[in-house]
């Protein structure tokens, strides 16, 4: 009777204390050259019926690069929703020049971006993964673990940002057409040091996100990722940038930084104390009127 309890009690209990991991191990490439291997990717992608919307080669790390892929069924969902879940849109595929390949966890990101209304792209990021793992491979997942109900509420540790904190919001433009121009103009641009990676508008919602490269030698992504040694998590780049309606966000890195990594010590952290305020720093000019 006792182990029939417990065995209850764990089942019960199942659901509420799953804990997931922010990416998932694929089947490895064969020996290539860099650009050889994220050719076959995309390869292996669009045959499963994804998009690549962008490719990025994070200055500082050579052997390290993300796709970066849409799918027809999750942004149909997302713009349901609409809002802040434009975050969801793009989904990253990491590979390094040894041959090794990862991509979101979706069920993991969809989570913290979509907060309380991930019901509502559930069943489109199930889908979404399922074609991932038939596409790339179903390996491991890595990079840490946080509890699924934990993750719409997310923050590292007390005191520290969320997804929504206040200090995620970098511009107010006098419209939602004034916005998305000011961005597509500073990237053009190279503003900051930056380069545009991909974007994914929905006009008639009023939203948009953009994969910023933070290309600066000081204090672009390159210093930060190889500080905490953290190239293993090349799915978490590149940045994002997002509009609703008139006002461009970027999520804190604090909270976002954290997120990608959650397996990082304080001590760890500590040693890129400074990249919160760089990243935004850049991303506030990325975001500004021209």
């Amino acid at each position: 009777m006792k182990r029939l309890i417990l065995g209850l009690l764990f089942v019960l209990c199942a659901p509420a204390c799953l804990a997931l991991a922010p990416y998932i191990q694929g089947t490895k490439l064969p020996a290539a050259d860099l650009t050889t291997q994220l050719a076959a990717a995309e390869h292996k992608l669009q045959a499963a019926g994804f998009t690549v919307i962008g490719r990025h080669q994070p200055r500082g790390i050579p052997t390290n690069a993300t796709l970066v892929v849409t799918d027809a069924g999750l942004l149909e969902a997302i713009g349901k929703v609409g809002g802040s879940a434009i975050t969801d849109a793009a989904i990253r595929v990491g590979v390094r020049s040894d041959g090794n390949v990862s991509y979101l966890n979706l069920d993991y990101w969809s989570r913290a971006f979509v907060r309380d209304k991930y019901a509502q792209v559930q069943a489109a990021v199930q889908a979404a993964q399922a074609r991932l793992a038939q596409a790339l491979g179903n390996g491991q997942p890595f990079g840490g673990n946080v509890d699924a109900d934990d993750l719409s509420s997310y923050r590292y540790m007390f005191g520290m940002e969320r997804f929504d904190s206040d200090n995620s919001l970098l511009a107010t433009h006098a419209s939602f057409d004034e916005a998305l121009a000011s961005v597509r103009a500073n990237l053009a641009k190279g503003k900051a040091d930056t380069a545009q990676v991909y974007e994914v508008v929905m006009p008639g919602k009023r939203i948009a996100v953009f994969g910023v490269a933070m290309n600066s030698p000081d204090s672009g992504e390159g210093w930060w990722v190889n500080t905490i040694d953290g190239s293993a998590h090349v799915a978490a780049l590149p940045y994002e940038l997002f509009i609703v309606d008139n006002k461009v966000y970027a999520l804190y890195a604090r909270y976002r930084i954290a997120l990608s990594w959650p397996d990082l010590g304080m001590g760890q952290f500590m040693r890129i104390m400074n990249a919160p305020n760089a990243i935004q720093d850049i991303m506030s000019r990325v975001a500004a009127k021209p």
